[in-house]
């Protein structure tokens, strides 16, 4: 079998085998749990010279004994088959949630007596309709009587038949509190809310009362009948100019790694590696129900582990090529999830155009290249889309769907922290935020970062600008981390270009790529609430540091059940120089969802994104060679179409 490239995600093999080599040196019962067994990523400086000297495939793992809550580090080598390393967690220090303990809790909640007695009080006996919703803990709101134990909360939740919305009713101030090592029912909080409300909560097909399909919708047709223009070489990916390799973990889901874009024949450096490292989830309603909400998708659970299987028609169209993905469930065994990434090129509208009088119409339809994946976060849906343009720009998207969170009210008293969504039931606002992890290499490693603003001259009484037109783009250098600290200024246009000074453009000018910043939403939070304890990487927009290789998630690295952020704020206050040295750029991105009666009883997306453009990377626009489409037919020299209802065109000259 050809040698693995050292990026590629481990095979199931490969976790077998990480497993094993636990197991068998450091004794190792059933009665431990695996939370991750992945790739340990190599070093930026071993990849330079893969092909003579590869790096050893090494796998990281995590795990814990359930009897004493002891949790380790380790590394093992794949190759050697042996153990690098093996270190305890700090204290205070938690794995993250597994899917098998959500499953595991939800199986002791059902059958425990406590808790089918409080259901039966509330008429609730058939508990095939039940959902025992587990929520992770900040260490801060976690009793004192339990404090150091492996311990979450729990919603309950009622559906109206086998086949209904199990996030429909929401058996409001009923919530067990378990220990996670021995699904010991620690608590269970239980407040009678008064008699429930009438609530349409239903979607699916066949309960919607009155609910008929729209007929008047005619097929819509993804067709390429000489295949698509992207290769896929295992986890190798090229298509028009870009090149890239496609990664996977359990944690990030997605990463893109070696971005490169071919010019003229020579290849170009964009980025080391793209991912989400973290999404921090608090909802802003101060309620028993909803006071401890707050869930850190990717670092507590893992987006990775919560991806879908995606199905063509449906989640994709066109010429599609999937990537399955290799996870393990918590006493290590391999498992696949089939189509997690769908790779496809999408038509998107006109790329270029120009009508001239002399010449007629040239027109070039654009085409980008969609590298995605969708993970069902509980009740959310998050649907990731890195896009690839021919023109070298990239644009990350997400859309969020799915289900709200809601909540009952008494009669005429609805709480101000959210929207009434059906009759005596509401939806608390809420905040999504994303962080970005983007190390960005553009023509190598030696990049300095600009915070760009576009200003106006500060008097019109110059005499080159005497009616006040003038404006100006002004770019400072981030030289430390502490002026890496960055917030979005829409007032100033505050954008951010990522420059190698060390490289000059055939017009003299230094290349770049520029993060154009959107969906930049404020914390809005007090800075001394458990919240931003936790996250306080959500506190600006943009936080840049220089590359370390164990630096990898901005809310620290076990934030299940912390209580401080020992990511960025740690990191960046040592001020370390970011000028002209390896940088990673930590974009913070997300909704402010503010809920609507029309995002229930499911949620049409709410779509976000951000771009990465190149500027001044290319002497000129570098899609100027992408062909006309094969049926299009330039104008007439000489004459120029009349455009219906408004007259003939006009030109500048």
């Amino acid at each position: 079998m050809p040698r693995r490239h050292p990026l590629d995600p481990l095979t199931a093999e490969e976790i077998r085998t990480a497993a094993a080599i636990v197991r068998d040196q450091r004794g190792i019962t059933d009665r431990w749990r695996f939370a991750s067994i992945d790739l340990n990523e190599p070093a930026k400086g071993t990849l330079s010279d893969i092909a003579r000297t590869p790096p050893e495939r090494e796998a990281e793992v995590v795990c814990w004994n359930r009897d004493d809550g002891a949790a380790f580090k380790g590394t093992v080598s794949l190759d050697a088959n042996r153990i690098v390393s093996w270190k305890p967690l700090l204290p205070g220090e938690h794995p993250p949630m597994t899917p098998d303990e959500f499953h595991d809790c939800d199986a002791a909640l059902r059958t425990h007596p406590r808790v089918i007695e409080a259901l039966s009080k509330r008429g609730v006996t058939d508990m095939d309709l039940v959902l025992f919703d587990t929520w992770a803990y900040g260490a801060e709101l976690v009793p004192e009587r339990y404090r150091g134990r492996r311990i979450a909360w729990a919603d309950v939740w009622h559906r109206n038949s086998p086949d209904a919305n199990p996030y429909a009713n929401m058996l409001s101030g009923l919530h067990p509190v378990v220990d996670m090592n021995t699904m010991e029912l620690l608590e269970l909080e239980d407040v009678d809310p008064g008699p429930p409300p009438n609530v349409m909560g239903e979607y699916g097909p066949g309960l919607v009362p009155g609910l008929t399909p729209r007929p008047d919708l005619k097929p819509l047709n993804i067709t390429q009948p000489d295949g698509a223009s992207f290769t896929l070489d295992g986890n190798h990916l090229s298509w028009q100019k870009w090149s890239m390799r496609i990664g996977f973990n359990y944690r990030e889901g997605l990463v893109i790694h070696a971005l490169t874009y071919n010019d003229s024949g020579k290849t170009r450096k964009v980025a080391h590696r793209l991912s989400f490292a973290e999404m921090v989830v608090p909802y802003r309603d101060p309620t028993p129900d909803h006071y401890r909400r707050t869930a850190f998708d990717i670092g507590e659970w893992g987006l990775g582990l919560m991806t879908t299987s995606l199905e063509l028609g449906c989640d994709c169209l066109g010429e599609i090529a999937y990537l399955d993905a290799v996870l393990h469930d918590s006493h290590g065994e391999p498992y696949t999830i089939k189509n997690a990434i769908c790779i496809h090129e999408e038509d998107d509208g006109v790329l270029w155009k120009h009508v001239d009088d002399r010449t007629g119409a040239e027109t070039r339809r654009m085409r980008r290249l969609v590298v995605s994946f969708h993970a069902t976060v509980a009740n959310y849906e998050y649907l990731v889309y890195w896009r690839f343009y021919q023109d070298g720009n990239i644009q990350c998207e997400v859309r969020a769907t799915g289900i709200m969170v809601t909540t009952p009210f008494p009669d005429d008293d609805p709480p101000p922290y959210g929207t009434v969504i059906d009759h005596r039931t509401y939806a608390p606002f809420h905040q999504h935020f994303i962080v970005a992890r983007l190390d960005l290499d553009v023509d190598g490693e030696r990049n300095t970062v600009y915070a760009t603003e576009a200003v106006p001259r500060p008097s019109p009484t110059h005499d080159d600008d005497p009616y006040g037109i003038a404006l100006i783009q002004r770019a400072t250098p981030l030289r430390t981390e502490q002026h890496g600290i960055q917030d979005y200024d829409w007032q100033r246009q505050r954008a951010w270009k990522v420059v190698n000074d060390n490289v000059m453009n055939g017009l003299g000018t230094a290349v770049g790529y520029k993060l154009e910043p959107a969906a930049a939403i404020p914390s809005l939070l007090d800075g001394a609430s458990p919240v931003v304890r936790r996250a306080r990487a959500i506190q600006h927009t943009l936080w840049v540091t220089p590359y370390a290789e164990d630096e990898r998630w901005p809310c620290g690295e076990f934030p299940n059940l912390s209580e401080e952020d020992s990511g960025l704020p740690v990191w960046t206050a040592r001020d370390r120089e970011i000028e002209n040295t390896d940088v990673v750029l930590w974009y913070v991105f997300g909704i402010n969802h503010v809920t609507r009666p029309e995002d229930w009883p499911v949620m049409p997306v709410d779509t976000v994104s951000f771009w990465l453009k190149p500027f001044g990377f290319f002497d000129r626009n570098p899609a100027l060679d992408v062909p006309a489409h094969p049926g299009h037919v330039p104008a007439h020299p000489g004459h120029v179409p009349a455009h219906p209802g408004h007259g003939p065109a006009r030109h500048d000259v």
